[in-house]
């Protein structure tokens, strides 16, 4: 059975707020597979893996070496792992979500941005400062729309995302940002977007869709459980990485028809 269209609402959101969440669009059964599978590979850790001391983001361990140090983050290059996380990245009801958001038939999923796994773990997990991913991509155009499935709840006690609906619309000064282009918290301008800011609360198997010029924040987790979740990123075919970049190191995939 084929997800519900997206109504016209439904994109009129997205194109104002800069994101868009389509509850249960996918199925029980698929996040359940997808589950099993995350954890196996999360015990042992299967590489190739990020871990919470390789980010360095506040609260994250000093090094590999230091208590906590090996906390999986990220289990990268999702795409290629195995068959289960191709059938998530071409879903059917996120592909069409895309195409209609994206306004385009012919797109490409990145192999280089996203492409993972996100894993945030108890008593060892980092909070992500407020930035925008097109920070550090490199395209033809800042236009790329990312997909963030929950395969659990995803709330502000487990280090949810948190977004400022619009900003992607905004031209904020390059002075506003620091050295890593995280927004600075320190300027009067960036506290007053910063109060605008909400939490993107979600249960299994529900989708975030998100610009890639949105601003968001993520906490951290301070439940007692694992928060996992799955994320690509997609632009359309003319959109191109730029050569020479991280954006253009490995090939990204075609999305064909789906069945």
């Amino acid at each position: 059975m084929g997800a519900k269209q997206l109504s016209n609402i439904e994109a009129e959101q997205f194109e104002r707020d800069g994101f868009l969440i389509r509850r249960g669009l996918i199925e029980a059964d698929l996040v359940g597979q997808l589950i099993e599978r995350i954890d196996a590979s999360l015990n042992p850790a299967l590489a190739p893996v990020e871990f919470e001391a390789d980010v360095h983001y506040p609260g994250a361990p000093s090094s590999r070496w230091a208590e906590g140090g090996q906390t999986p983050r990220r289990l990268l290059h999702a795409y290629g792992r195995e068959a289960l996380f191709r059938q998530c990245a071409t879903h059917r009801g996120i592909v069409d979500t895309l195409r209609t958001l994206m306004n385009s038939t012919n797109l490409m999923l990145s192999q280089n941005h996203h492409n993972c796994v996100m894993t945030k773990h108890p008593g060892h997990s980092s909070l992500t400062s407020w930035h925008q991913d097109i920070r550090y991509w490199r395209f033809d155009r800042p236009e790329l729309v990312s997909t963030w499935l929950a395969l659990g709840p995803e709330n502000v006690d487990n280090g949810s995302l948190l977004v400022i609906p619009g900003s992607h619309k905004l031209n904020i000064d390059p002075g506003r940002f620091d050295a890593a282009l995280f927004l600075r918290t320190d300027l009067d301008d960036n506290a007053e977007l910063l109060n605008t800011a909400i939490p993107v609360e979600l249960e299994a198997g529900d989708v975030l869709f998100f610009h890639s010029r949105t601003l968001h924040a993520a906490g951290q987790n301070s439940s007692t459980s694992i928060k996992r979740s799955i994320v690509f990123t997609y632009h359309t075919i003319d959109n191109e990485p730029i050569p020479q970049t991280r954006s253009a190191v490995f090939e990204d995939i075609p999305i064909g028809d789906i069945s």
